[in-house]
């Protein structure tokens, strides 16, 4: 249990260490963009936006994601067993029981949204209740369940908000590059066309960056929320079954998207590729890895 508990600290940290990198990317980007023109108006645009997105977010991230799923409420006479189980991982995990959604896909999948434990959303597809038993659900709540407890919805919410602002802010720079304009004293001489090349390069590489570290968010919270869920059912063979049975599934959920992709359990997408390539900009980690972890058979 102890070994858990550290692992849980281990990527909490590292999570908020990945979180800041987000920021110095902006800062860079804002930065460069100042410098290029000669205006550090960019800059404080930049941050300026960069906050009012991420305080929309923060009240309406839910909203959206549940939007962009086409999930829709749980009722409790229809989906008794859903709600009896997050009824009973909520009272396990401490926490207020969280609203309930269903997204009526045939695909096994579940994830949680919101901004605090008093405003979380659970969901979960038609074809993960009707696939896993009791112990596999319990498995798969508490699983979500924990990535509520953990505050990590919020912060992969940041994560992609940072992440496409990057991205805007960079396409933006590079547009108005290309028409024109800059700082003319710092274009003169080799020094200042060498800062303009590094620059340029730097915003051109800033999406990707960014993306890479939301990957790398997900991933390492996945593994955190596998742990904690097994704390909370005292039974990680249970979300071990289930993941074996979401691993076996290859087919992709109707509607997946890459902006909610990292929100669920198993990948949208339904890709079990394992090559090097795949496994950098994937969402989720292997889910056989994810299994011998639960196990102890790492």
């Amino acid at each position: 249990m102890a070994t858990l508990y550290q692992e849980r600290s281990s990527n909490i940290t590292r999570t908020w260490i990945m979180m800041i990198g987000f920021v110095l990317v902006v800062s860079a980007v804002g930065y460069a963009a100042s410098w290029y023109f000669g205006d550090y108006t960019f800059l404080y645009a930049a941050f300026g936006l960069a906050l009012l997105t991420n305080v929309w977010s923060y009240w309406n991230s839910d909203k959206v994601a549940l939007s962009l799923t086409h999930s829709r409420p749980a009722t409790r006479e229809e989906f008794f067993d859903f709600y009896t189980v997050a009824e009973n991982m909520a009272i396990a995990a401490g926490i207020p029981m969280p609203k309930l959604y269903i997204i009526d896909d045939p695909a096994p999948n579940a994830f949680a949204t919101g901004r605090d434990e008093k405003h979380a959303v659970v969901a979960a597809t038609t074809g993960l209740l009707s696939m896993m038993n009791r112990a596999e659900l319990e498995g798969v709540i508490a699983h979500e369940m924990s990535h509520i407890k953990n505050r990590d919805i919020l912060l992969m919410t940041m994560a992609v908000v940072l992440a496409g602002f990057v991205a805007i802010l960079a396409d933006m720079f590079l547009r108005m590059s290309f028409w024109g304009g800059g700082n003319r004293d710092n274009d003169r001489g080799n020094g200042g066309a060498i800062l303009m090349v590094i620059a340029i390069i730097g915003i051109v590489l800033a999406p990707l960056a960014a993306q890479l570290i939301q990957f790398a968010i997900s991933r390492r919270r996945e593994y955190l929320a596998d742990a904690s869920g097994a704390l909370l059912t005292r039974y990680p063979e249970g979300l071990a079954s289930a993941l074996e049975k979401l691993g076996a599934y290859q087919g992709p959920m109707k509607n997946p998207s890459h902006s909610t992709a990292h929100l669920f359990i198993d990948n949208p997408f339904g890709d079990r590729k394992s090559d090097w390539i795949n496994n950098i900009f994937s969402t989720h980690p292997p889910v056989q890895k994810r299994i011998e972890a639960l196990l102890g058979k790492q």
